[in-house]
């Protein structure tokens, strides 16, 4: 059976959100606690994997690349928290390496270090190019994956 009852929720905003809300609500022609709702739906759209507990390891690295910065300031994660949440009872082979946790967490600092470190570690890439080439383009396929994608041939409707 799927609960359909809508249940009140209790927040503090400061003065100045609850100004932009209801500024947003009058131009879009809505309710505020409308406005409030889309934020929530998009919040947990985006940190979705993050209440999956089976979501470990290198699946979560596309969550702090696309919202790490946002996330890790507003609740001061630093890399001892941020390989918690993402290395805790993950195998070996889908494990973040903990100097790439170090450059998320250092990003979500905007220190300058995170950008030296990356320039060392990948010729100049961008923080979300590096790690998605890492973890995500790459991370599905053995710990060395080959240089060129593998294809498969299809004959008959069978993978070869």
């Amino acid at each position: 059976m799927i609960e359909s009852r809508k249940q009140a929720v209790s927040i503090r905003l400061n003065a100045a959100d609850v100004r932009k809300m209801k500024k947003l609500a009058v131009r879009l022609g809505a309710r505020e606690s409308d406005v409030v709702r889309f934020a929530i739906k998009c919040m947990l759209t985006r940190l979705g994997p993050l209440y999956d507990a089976d979501v470990k390891g290198r699946n979560l690295v596309p969550v702090f690349v696309e919202s790490g910065s946002e996330l890790l300031r507003f609740f001061d994660l630093d890399s001892g928290r941020l390989e918690a949440i993402i290395n805790d009872g993950v195998e070996s082979s889908k494990r973040v390496d903990r100097d790439d946790i170090a450059l998320l967490a250092l990003s979500g600092a905007q220190e300058p270090y995170a950008a030296l470190m990356l320039n060392e570690l990948s010729s100049g890439s961008s923080l979300r190019q590096y790690l998605y080439e890492k973890y995500v383009y790459r991370g599905n396929a053995e710990p060395n994956p080959p240089a060129e994608p593998v294809r498969l041939a299809v004959a008959g409707g069978k993978h070869e």
